[in-house]
């Protein structure tokens, strides 16, 4: 009988490797359970004008504890314009989108007033689902910053016509009278509905799953939460994630606390902290997507503070101080230089700690979705 020969250290390696096999097929299903073999999905918040003193405002004035606590990992942002040591909204939500700083006013250009892609953009390319979400017009400096390119923020019958080119698949917000007609005579609501668009004007109502949505709602902005808006800003907010939940693709959301700004404007501290509680609301929806999947990253920050605002001891009539009251002071009613926070949750979020660039926020959200796409 003829004898046969075992290599050991063959039979040791192929065991070996059918083992790792076996143990990488398992980590791939358990990987699959969990969420993690999808792209990173991510939810970029924006509260106008929410510099600190505004998110302590959601610990002092609400009634419950602020969704904000949840948050472990906080970063500081700096905000200043290439023209400018106080930004504005155009310039702000430019670094943010694009990566780089711009001059005041400017949508989605550079200092040379050349069109910068935007992370929406640039996602869109990955095969990305994108949203927005916005109490103002739609097309007011901070949604704009995401998809238009223009160099100037009060261009809004062309950012409105960008928006119509921009395939976004579900925003919301106001802006009505910017959609009239276009340069050539054609109402851009037509040529929303041309591109297949659920489009409509009239309320906040079912979302169409098979189609892009568009939900426009007012003439200019929405009503303020002092004004008697209800639960906008989180309905929307849900809404969309159900949306994007439907699809198997990953998704880019922003959603813009915009009147926190306002507030700051008007010095009025009710209007500020009702907006900043609503967005803490907000901030709950969120939080809740998330714990339930985990291959999303959410971030939040501001483009600016707004009213230099600071939260100090609270006076009775005969000037005496209420020991158990707090109450908010405005420096004036323009953007101030603070920096302003940054706060993340999710896959990725340590990428978001220590003290940066505003521009540095779009930087640190590409390098998330490539880190967690290599980890997967």
């Amino acid at each position: 009988m003829k004898k046969i020969k075992i290599n050991f250290s063959l039979l040791v390696l192929a065991t070996t490797l059918w083992s790792c096999g076996n143990i990488s097929e398992e980590k791939d299903s358990e990987n699959k359970e969990k969420g993690n073999h999808q792209a990173l999905n991510i939810i970029l918040m924006v509260g106008d004008g929410m510099g600190i003193p505004q998110v302590s405002s959601a610990f002092y004035f609400g009634e419950n504890t602020p969704n904000f606590k949840q948050f472990k990992t906080i970063g500081l942002s700096n905000t200043t314009s290439l023209s400018h040591l106080i930004t504005d909204s155009a310039s702000g939500g430019t670094a943010i989108a694009t990566g780089e700083k711009t001059y005041k006013r400017a949508i989605g250009v550079s200092k040379d007033s050349l069109p910068l892609p935007s992370i929406l953009e640039n996602l869109q390319e990955r095969n990305y689902k994108t949203g927005l979400v916005s109490l103002t017009s739609i097309t007011h400096a901070t949604p704009a910053s995401f998809y238009a390119h223009v160099k100037d923020r009060d261009m809004h019958v062309e950012i409105a016509e960008q928006l119509v080119e921009a395939n976004i698949d579900f925003f919301t917000g106001g802006g009505r009278k910017y959609f009239g007609t276009s340069k050539d005579g054609v109402s851009l609501f037509d040529k929303l509905i041309d591109k297949n668009y659920h489009l409509d004007t009239l309320e906040l109502g079912s979302v169409d799953l098979s189609r892009k949505n568009a939900f426009i709602l007012a003439e200019d902005g929405l009503p303020s939460k002092t004004q008697g808006r209800k639960d906008y800003l989180q309905t929307a907010t849900q809404k969309g994630l159900d949306y994007f939940s439907k699809h198997e693709q990953p998704f880019f959301f922003m959603i813009e606390g915009s009147y926190i700004d306002w507030g700051g404007h008007a010095k009025d501290d009710e209007m500020m902290i009702q907006e900043v509680l609503d967005f803490d609301k907000t901030l709950g929806v969120v939080l809740d997507f998330i714990a339930s999947h985990p291959n999303t990253l959410l971030v939040v920050t501001a483009d600016h503070e707004t009213g230099g605002v600071s939260i100090g001891k609270s006076y009775d009539e005969q000037q005496q101080e209420v020991p158990k009251k707090v109450q908010v002071y405005f420096n004036d009613d323009q953007h101030s230089a603070e920096l302003v926070p940054v706060f993340a949750k999710g896959s990725q979020e340590q990428l978001f700690s220590g003290i940066y660039e505003n521009n540095e926020i779009y930087h640190k959200l590409i390098q998330a979705i490539n880190n967690h796409s290599y980890e997967k």
